[in-house]
């Protein structure tokens, strides 16, 4: 405890790093009373909140800190922005223009940066008319349909670009990246109400007391699982030729690169959960097909046939998107360029090839890892535990809360030890990054 309180008050007297924390929940506080802020010519009293919250649409309402369900000019959050960023990467290893123009270096990474903000402006205005035609109810509405819709759709689509802003600036005067702590406070937001109902839940015949403490530690357990694969790594050692230039010896030691064991981070899961919820969305549009019995079992979220193609898809995704996002190739011939090489390997080809072959090696468990902790939640719920309080036990909900908490305290850490002060570990340093996507084209923060 004194140690804790000795860490607390060298956070403290660290001027920038006081200013940066204290400018960072000052940010978070405007983003959590903007969710507060319902929309104009919306009666807020006749809403259905509960309809908000299974589904694709309880993910979007978590992520969004409640927002969704509440019809907040900020119920669209940042993830118009995620899914910007994300067609931004991909289309920057798809297409050879935006490839050229990663590589350009601060300017490349400033025009990929604006065409994000375009292209989160074109996704979130079909978005922001779906969620009002779907998520508003006609008796909640008391302004002429038009100008409803025309007035709520600038809205929106302004709140997500002020929610994109709050980002960039927590990223920039702040500690840690900004989106991805926006994407934790949504989803810390919805722990407290969750917790209290597992426990009236539990408490009121349900199992009693002791079974909501054996949910807490298995929680705990959960949690302590997921940070190791977040924090699971594979180190390749390599080893730099000595060069000696004047009086001075360069190069001539030995390094490692640490390849990380789920480097996709939760992106195989977000892409599996989106096509899982197609079976949902058809038996919706065509009522002839809701009677067929496959189509029943994969909608199903707790169905075995749902989870077991959940898992399969999420080990898919792994391997695909670990495929476009790492490159074994550049990272060998970085390594030459460096007059590096992996001992016994020879450098060029054969590098790529050997870092090809440990990074296929290691991405299998790590991907079986991500299926067991996404199907987690579903396995949970078949003995009785709340579908709130569920989604807590793994899914991408998890993943993203551990993911951040790393990537920020890291951050801190580093502060500390820039300046010869304790760090908040005894031994060793906090590991990893977050995985939400930025715009292509910028430092990746491990979505």
């Amino acid at each position: 405890m004194k140690k804790f309180f000795t860490t607390l008050s060298n956070i403290w007297k660290i001027e920038d790093l006081r200013v940066r924390i204290t400018n960072t929940l000052l940010f978070l506080l405007i983003y959590r009373v903007g969710t507060f802020v319902v929309l104009p010519g919306v009666n807020a009293h006749t809403l259905d909140t509960q309809k908000a919250k299974e589904g694709l649409v309880g993910l979007l309402n978590m992520f969004a800190g409640g927002a969704f369900s509440h019809a907040s000019i900020l119920a669209l959050g940042v993830m118009p922005y995620i899914s910007a960023s994300i067609v931004m990467q991909l289309l920057g290893i798809a297409v050879p223009y935006f490839a050229k123009m990663q590589k350009e270096g601060e300017s490349g990474r400033n025009k990929i940066n604006q065409w994000t903000r375009y292209l989160t402006i074109a996704i979130t205005v079909p978005q922001a008319v779906a969620y009002l035609d779907t998520q508003i109810t006609p008796d909640a509405v008391m302004l002429p349909h038009f100008i409803f819709i025309l007035t709520n759709t600038l809205i929106l689509t302004a709140g997500t670009l002020f929610v994109m802003w709050l980002g960039e600036k927590i990223t920039d005067k702040g500690i840690g990246n900004g989106i991805s702590l926006i994407i934790m406070v949504g989803i810390i937001a919805q722990l407290p109400s969750a917790f209290i109902v597992e426990f009236q839940s539990r408490t009121g015949g349900q199992g009693g007391l002791i079974t909501f403490i054996v949910e807490l530690l298995a929680l705990i357990g959960v949690v302590m699982f997921t940070i190791l694969i977040v924090q699971g790594t594979r180190k390749v050692a390599v080893q730099y030729a000595k060069r000696i230039v004047g009086n001075k010896q360069y190069g001539g030691v030995r390094q490692y690169i640490p390849l990380k064991v789920t480097a996709a981070g939760v992106m195989p899961i977000i892409f599996a959960q989106a096509l899982m919820f197609i079976p949902a969305t058809v038996a919706q549009f065509f009522p002839n097909a809701a009677s067929n019995s496959i189509l029943i079992a994969l909608g199903n979220y707790n169905s075995w046939l749902h989870n077991v193609l959940f898992a399969i898809l999420i080990i898919v995704f792994t391997y695909f998107y670990t495929a476009i996002t790492v490159n074994p190739t550049q990272m060998a011939e970085d390594m030459k360029k460096n007059n590096g090489f992996i001992p016994g390997i020879k450098p060029g080809q054969a590098t790529g090839h050997y870092l090809d072959d440990v990074i296929s090696k290691i991405t299998l468990p790590g991907s079986i890892c991500l299926a067991i902790v996404a199907i987690i939640p579903a396995l949970v719920s078949q003995v009785g535990v709340s579908s709130l309080f569920s989604r807590f036990f793994g899914g991408t909900s998890l993943i993203i809360l551990v993911q951040v908490v790393l990537d920020t305290l890291q951050q801190i850490e580093s502060h500390l030890l820039m300046r010869h002060y304790d760090g908040l570990m005894k031994t060793g340093r906090i590991k990893g990054r977050t995985a939400i996507p930025t715009a292509a084209g910028t430092t990746p923060t491990a979505i």
